[in-house]
């Protein structure tokens, strides 16, 4: 069999079926579950460009987790005037619930998403840092592993880097941090968009996958019930719900997802909880235009990978040049994520110009504009076997425990649409597996 053959393709498909990998979303307010679709040509990326990715990776990363640990205590780089305070302050991702917590080992993102696209001219260009929940790392694992069941001759012809290793990496950052106990997967259950991915981690790394309702506190300690009815400390919570609803006695009331206290037993340094809360003001999209002076004032180096030529309208002049330029720019909501909120100005009509100009100006602090990246596109295959060009993405993996280390595989998304940039699942894209090569 064509190890890129549409036969190829469709037996990894209808395994992906039979095994249970979709993903969920809600549509019109009914949640509806769904294959992501796959497509059996890889991303290819040689040995010397994942060591140029990685440097880069690794540095953006290690600056992110600095720049953490400093609003959640000193705050020079605020007070170097290096980032505005109003800026930080007023992001929806900062929770002042989260000062002067020290989470352990000082490592806020332990799991960082990273998004990038490859210009036409070759050069990687980061789109945007994912330090809250990132997701999907999943998919390429039960890729390559379905792969190798229906088409075990695609691995041995060719030299790509084993991608298995994601699990241990997992493990092995999560143990990094364990305050002592069990290491646990917190889902807020199955009609999650990503549970397939809750489960499927939870059972490749060892760690207990539970729902609220299986965890309490008492005396500052996080405690797991399992079936038996017998109590288990936990040391360490890769929690895969969003800051907002993880604790009702600190954050949102009102959620049922969250674990009463668990923030009591944090802040006493009892458990660790994998990302930290409070990442979010860190992959604010206003917060990303700062990330290169991060990586100057925290490291003193100089950026390897850049962020896409980035304005933002809260300064006079960007401001200026947003509302001059809009036809051409791609203007995005710093409040939304998975491919909503992001609007290309030449899409535009004359009339919904003017509306977006207006909200820009009085709302400036909400958006950020970016030059349109030409991006490049990669092969993917009809069902006929023909092929066609569409635009693709990769999210990079970045674990960090007793180092930061960047998975030798990715996420690679692409639209399914011709022409279009917005590449996320929730928009129906689809997805490929990431090879690297090993030399």
């Amino acid at each position: 069999m064509d190890m890129f053959s549409t036969a190829s393709a469709q037996e990894i498909n209808k395994l992906m079926t039979r095994y249970g990998v979709k993903f969920g979303i809600y549509k019109n307010g009914e949640f509806m579950e769904q294959l992501f679709p796959y497509d059996a040509v890889p991303r290819i990326i040689s040995h010397d460009e994942f060591v140029f990715l990685d440097k880069g990776l690794v540095q953006r990363v290690d600056a992110l987790n600095c720049f953490l640990a400093d609003i959640y205590s000193n705050a020079s780089i605020v007070a170097d005037k290096i980032i505005p305070e109003e800026f930080i302050y007023i992001s929806k991702g900062y929770l002042p619930q989260c000062n002067n917590i020290v989470p352990p080992k000082k490592i806020y993102s332990h799991i960082s998403g990273i998004d990038l696209v490859q210009a036409t001219t070759g050069e990687w260009y980061i789109l945007e840092d994912n330090l809250r929940v990132p997701s999907g790392a999943s998919y390429p694992l039960i890729a390559r592993e379905l792969c190798r069941i229906a088409n075990p001759e695609a691995f041995s012809q060719n030299n790509v880097t084993d991608n298995r290793n994601y699990s241990d990496m997992l493990r092995e950052t999560m143990d990094h941090v364990n305050c002592g106990g069990v290491n646990v997967i917190l889902t807020p259950g199955r009609y999650n968009a990503a549970y397939f991915e809750h489960s499927y981690l939870a059972e490749r790394t060892g760690a207990l996958l539970v729902g609220a309702s299986q965890l309490f506190v008492e005396n500052s300690i996080l405690y797991v019930k399992d079936y038996l009815g017998i109590n288990a400390k936990v040391g360490a919570v890769y929690r895969r719900i969003s800051d907002e609803y993880l604790d009702p006695m600190t954050f949102q009331a009102d959620s049922l997802i969250g674990v009463p206290h668990i923030m009591d037993a944090y802040r006493a340094g009892n458990v660790a909880i994998i990302n930290a809360p409070g990442n979010g003001v860190a992959d604010d999209k206003g917060i990303y235009y700062f990330v290169p002076k991060m990586i100057n004032y925290y490291l003193n180096e100089q950026p390897i990978l850049q962020n896409a030529p980035t304005y933002l309208p809260y300064y006079e002049n960007d401001l200026k040049y947003t509302l001059e330029n809009i036809e051409k720019l791609v203007i995005k909501d710093v409040s939304e994520a998975g491919g909503y909120g992001v609007v290309f100005g030449s899409e535009l009509s004359a009339e919904k110009l003017a509306e977006l100009k207006e909200t820009i100006k009085r709302e400036p602090r909400r958006f950020i504009s970016q030059e349109v990246i030409e991006f490049i596109d990669l092969d993917i295959m009809e069902e006929d076997g023909s092929r066609i060009a569409r635009k693709a993405d990769l999210r990079a993996y970045v674990l960090t425990g007793k180092t930061t280390r960047v998975w030798p595989s990715g996420l690679t998304r692409f639209s399914r649409r011709e022409g279009s940039y917005i590449v996320n699942s929730s928009q129906g894209g689809g997805f490929k597996d990431t090879w690297v090569l090993s030399r």
